[in-house]
């Protein structure tokens, strides 16, 4: 694993929302008394949610609020892959390069994230998208496949993986999961097995 460092560019402050607060202090009760800390990575989390990505103040918060050294949420925060420690765009896709996606076409959704985003880390000049490979996302079965935000765009080719960000970019709405025929992981075209009554 490479060093994950924090960006160079800080902001000056962090603070969750109310809505967040409330939310953190619903975590926070989950841990008896002592352990508070053990809620560091639902409370990160969250963090980077409000402000899609980790700050350094935002880091110092939750440490702060679990009443722990900030170094300890430091260590947490670059060890995890799932914390983007540098600003990402609006939608924020996650791209497998790991074998089953690369041998059905990864390296050609490699290169529409190369067109129409740019390098690795890089932001649109509109702030809407940015991208990184990722190790497996756990949807062999849909390959090749991405995640954007929270969500599994699936059965992707250039051409429906072009159109996904070019409609997220837009502010369209657009169907989550397998972009073909597919329903979830069944085979293209349907069922084939266990379609009788016996």
């Amino acid at each position: 694993m490479s060093v994950r460092r924090l960006h160079a560019t800080q902001p000056e402050s962090f603070a969750f929302t109310p809505e967040n607060i409330e939310w953190s202090k619903g975590q926070i009760s989950k841990y008896p008394e002592g352990r508070q800390a053990s809620a560091i990575i639902p409370l990160l989390w969250q963090a980077q949610k409000q402000e899609g990505w980790l700050s350094e103040p935002a880091i110092r918060t939750v440490a702060d609020m679990l009443d722990m050294p900030y170094m300890r949420a430091l260590e947490v925060a670059t060890f995890y892959t799932m914390f983007n420690l540098s600003p990402v765009g609006e939608f924020f896709v996650q791209l497998c390069g790991t074998t089953p996606c690369w041998l059905r076409g990864a390296d050609d959704l490699k290169s529409v994230c190369r067109k129409m985003i740019g390098e690795q880390g890089d932001i649109t000049e509109d702030g809407k998208l940015s991208w990184l490979e990722v190790e497996c996302l756990g949807a062999c079965v849909n390959a090749p496949m991405v995640q954007i935000n929270d969500d599994f765009y699936e059965d992707l080719t250039a051409e429906s993986f072009e159109q996904v960000l070019t409609d997220l970019r837009a502010g369209k709405e657009v169907a989550t999961g397998p972009q073909n025929t597919r329903h979830t992981s069944e085979p293209e075209g349907g069922l084939t097995v266990l379609k009788g009554t016996k």
